[in-house]
């Protein structure tokens, strides 16, 4: 189990983070999501044991962990760290990077391993191609394959699929989340995106203005979004009469009390976003097809 207890810290007097307390169960994934700057980054490194707490401490199971005032090298071997910033070997291969770790005593074991890792993330066609002559997208996929290669008991995850084109984004995706899944391996991954979230974290916790503000499942803050900041995460949204509605909760019908104008219309795939103005404030609304601007309707709520 992560416990996280009574964590303050700050780069400079002024705090970044304040009395955050949470815990994660083994085998458990926490995405923590919150604006530029909310510090999701720096309570990764926090967890992982990058800077010293000013306050509060952070265990994993039995041990505690310290920064760099009580450990010459920094991390534990549980525990991977999967930063924005890939710190990989360019000019080895692909599988050299992910296999680096493994032992040499068990060849054909690390050979196995390595191929295993590879084709988690989709890399099946670069094994033998130099990192420095990869993508960005590619090289993030390195940096997580390797981080799996020994197995650790936790994965931190810092935005993993941020630099990765979405042709290749929905399928790793999957195949990251259901691997730790299937080894029992704790994840905490810091994410701007709902999709890393929604079909995978078994919690989610919001961090605004130093503190935590919302942790629930993902499902839950969705429903019953209290904030509007929760709302921006998932899609979008109106607030109403103090209420908070997403734009499918909303209905354009012939005839109704509430009547708006029709600013623009974008196209989204399926459906339409219909951006229209309602008592002096912009309402969006799904609807199955473009409006003219300047048309009056009628809309209704569906909850």
């Amino acid at each position: 189990m992560l416990k996280v207890k009574d964590l303050s810290f700050g780069y400079t007097k002024n705090h970044v983070l304040k009395d955050i307390n949470f815990t994660i169960n083994i085998g458990e994934n926490l995405a923590i999501i919150g604006e530029s700057g909310s510090g999701k980054s720096t309570l990764l490194k926090l967890i992982f044991g990058e800077h010293d707490l000013e306050q509060g401490q952070i265990f994993w199971k039995s041990t505690e962990i310290l920064g760099p005032k009580y450990n010459l090298v920094v991390g534990y071997d549980f525990m991977k760290y999967v930063a924005q910033e890939f710190d990989l070997m360019p000019y080895t291969t692909v599988e050299d990077n992910i296999g680096k770790h493994l032992s040499r005593f068990y060849p054909e074991e690390k050979e196995k391993r390595t191929q295993e890792l590879i084709r988690i993330v989709e890399l099946d066609n670069f094994a033998k191609t130099k990192v420095k002559n990869l993508s960005g997208g590619q090289k993030q996929r390195v940096a997580i394959a390797r981080s799996l290669a020994k197995e650790p008991e936790i994965l931190l995850l810092d935005e993993p699929f941020s630099h990765i084109d979405n042709f290749k984004k929905q399928s790793l995706r999957r195949n990251v989340f259901n691997y730790l899944r299937a080894k029992n391996i704790s994840c905490v991954v810091a994410t701007h995106d709902k999709n890393d979230v929604l079909g995978f974290a078994d919690e989610m916790l919001v961090l605004h203005n130093k503190s935590i503000i919302a942790k629930d499942k993902p499902h839950s803050l969705y429903k019953n979004p209290k904030l509007p900041l929760v709302a921006s995460f998932f899609e979008e949204f109106n607030v109403i009469d103090g209420k908070i509605y997403y734009a499918h909760e909303l209905k354009i019908v012939n005839n109704s009390e509430l009547k708006a104008t029709v600013k623009q219309s974008y196209y989204n795939g399926n459906s339409w976003l219909i951006e229209t103005l309602f008592n002096e404030q912009s309402i969006f609304i799904y609807h199955n097809k473009p409006l003219t601007e300047g048309k009056k309707i009628y809309f209704t709520f569906l909850k």
